[in-house]
């Protein structure tokens, strides 16, 4: 059934994003990070939990999956009640749970959703098992709003290397052709003092978005904290390339403002209530 019908109709209300990713004991990735952007950005945030992690600043310990039939129970919990209007998907880190995730997103029509394709983590601990690539692309690719991978995500997906800047145009394209209906390809991981991500859009319609590289060791959970931006502002009613452009606007500020701050002993995170606005109430 639509989750349109399982809201309570008439009122004010938040505007109402679920993260459906997993858990950060250090703060700065997954549902944390996700929880304080929403905040940050004046929604109303909900969880549904796929996996527990053991991780701080300097790697990942443990990883201890949530049965899909306790995810599932989640996500209905919170859609049959309260609502959704968008959705950010981190890591998923099996098929079984995967599949879940696409059954409620089609079982409950979900909007505005946010896929960001967690594989590894900021210091390089693998997040997901190879066979749940393959269920990954099929199940959830066609159902996304967008797709936020990074390089080494992005040449995982591929199959091959995006070495420099002229091959982002391509490897978006090649996204799209996997079933994505929109990429935003981040090229923060290419070497040079300007960052150049892709919006690709259907119909060969491409943005490129630049900006100047921030020298920071800070930088746990920067792809958790674009994708959930993006699914915040499209709870908010803008239309997708600009809700990339405002998520990429505050997560460059989140990182200039914890940019010279020590939090543990790796990587850190991005200051994510460098500037907090009032959650936001729709008639």
């Amino acid at each position: 059934m639509n989750q349109e019908t399982q809201t309570p109709g008439g009122g004010r209300r938040y505007a109402r994003v679920l993260t459906i990713a997993g858990s950060d004991s250090g703060g700065g990735a997954g549902i944390q990070a996700d929880l304080k952007t929403f905040s940050a950005l004046g929604c109303y945030g909900m969880t549904a939990i796929t996996a527990i992690t053991a991780q701080n600043t300097r790697g990942v310990t443990g990883i201890h999956g949530i049965p899909p039939e306790m995810l599932r129970a989640q996500i209905d919990a919170v859609v049959e009640d309260i609502g959704v209007d968008a959705v950010k998907i981190g890591m998923l880190h099996s098929p079984e749970v995967v599949q879940v995730v696409a059954d409620a997103i089609l079982r409950h029509g979900l909007p505005n959703v946010v896929l960001d394709p967690v594989m590894v983590a900021t210091s390089g601990d693998r997040l997901i098992a190879e066979e749940t690539v393959g269920t990954l692309v099929r199940a959830l690719f066609p159902l996304a709003a967008v797709v936020t991978p990074n390089l080494d995500e992005a040449g995982w997906l591929l199959g091959r290397a995006i070495a420099d800047e002229s091959a982002l145009d391509a490897a978006a394209t090649d996204l799209l052709a996997l079933g994505a209906r929109a990429v935003l390809l981040k090229g923060g991981h290419l070497p040079g003092d300007r960052v150049v991500d892709v919006l690709a859009l259907p119909g060969d319609e491409r943005h490129r978005l630049e900006a100047a590289r921030i020298v920071t060791h800070n930088g746990h959970g920067t792809g958790c904290t674009l994708s959930s931006a993006i699914a915040a502002h499209l709870a908010l009613g803008q239309p997708l390339a600009q809700a990339v452009r405002l998520a990429r606007q505050y997560i460059l500020s989140a990182i200039a403002a914890g940019a010279d701050v020590r939090t543990g002993h790796g990587h850190g995170p991005l200051n994510h209530g460098y500037a907090p606005v009032a959650q936001r109430v729709i008639e």
